[in-house]
């Protein structure tokens, strides 16, 4: 790796068919970019990164009805907004090209079927999943996070308006100003580095919210739950999340 003052701190959403990294150094805003493939986007930073905050489920259940307790507090800590944490699939479900192939290895697995929406995110899952597991270097530089937990952490309260609307865009451009007055040409640069990409607004903002807790900034970067369990490959069943206290009892 580079020397410290280099590192960069990077936010990436999955968008469409694509993925959506934007990439903080020490002192702001450094650049953003669109990428074919997670691999694609590790090579790029392999070398600089210091952490990597992916808007995609880390650490998978095998079986059983429990789930995972990071999705759980974090529904808890969104409130009205809840409905943003989707349940992933059980790991081997998470494999099947088909969505009815894959219900029925959840139920068999975890004693539940799986939304569509979880079975949507399967393709994103599963990529970031086998990199983790078949890269060493990523593993280490990779954690699991969710840009509507890192928005509520942002704003110390819950939100209250969908990101699909206009209100939901204002409330979190508000948010993510709080947080860092430079924040809206941050987020007007990175929105210029999609031209010729189909990048949703939604995922600009989500890309930027897990930039900024990616990076070092006011607060501690904290986990849902704060001592996360893993997985059967070692992966940590958690949400990153950056805070002066944690949002959530445990």
């Amino acid at each position: 790796m580079s020397d410290v003052a280099e590192s960069l701190y990077v936010g990436v959403t999955r968008s469409g068919t694509s993925w959506f990294a934007v990439a903080f150094d020490r002192s702001g805003f450094d650049h953003a970019a669109v990428f074919d493939e997670v691999g694609d986007l590790w090579v790029r930073y392999e070398e600089r990164t210091e952490r990597v905050l992916v808007d995609v489920p880390v650490g998978l259940v095998e079986e059983g009805e429990e789930g995972r307790r990071c999705d759980d507090l974090a529904r808890r800590a969104l409130g009205a907004m809840s409905d943003a944490v989707v349940t992933p699939p059980v790991r081997e479900a998470t494999r099947k090209r088909r969505y009815p192939a894959a219900q029925r290895v959840n139920e068999r697995k975890a004693g539940r079927g799986i939304s569509e929406r979880a079975f949507a995110m399967s393709d994103a899952i599963v990529a970031v999943d086998e990199l983790l597991q078949n890269v060493p270097e990523a593993r280490a530089a990779f954690a699991g996070s969710h840009s509507e937990v890192c928005f509520r952490a942002f704003a110390g309260e819950a939100l209250e308006h969908d990101t699909a609307y206009a209100a939901g865009y204002a409330e979190r451009m508000r948010t993510l100003a709080q947080y860092d007055r430079d924040a809206p040409p941050v987020v007007q640069a990175a929105a210029a580095a999609t031209e010729g990409h189909e990048v949703a607004v939604a995922d600009v903002l989500d890309a930027v919210a897990l930039a900024y807790t990616a990076a070092p900034g006011d607060g501690t970067l904290r986990t849902l739950p704060a001592e996360p369990p893993t997985d059967a490959a070692g992966l940590p069943m958690a949400i990153a999340y950056r805070a002066e206290s944690p949002l959530v009892a445990e």
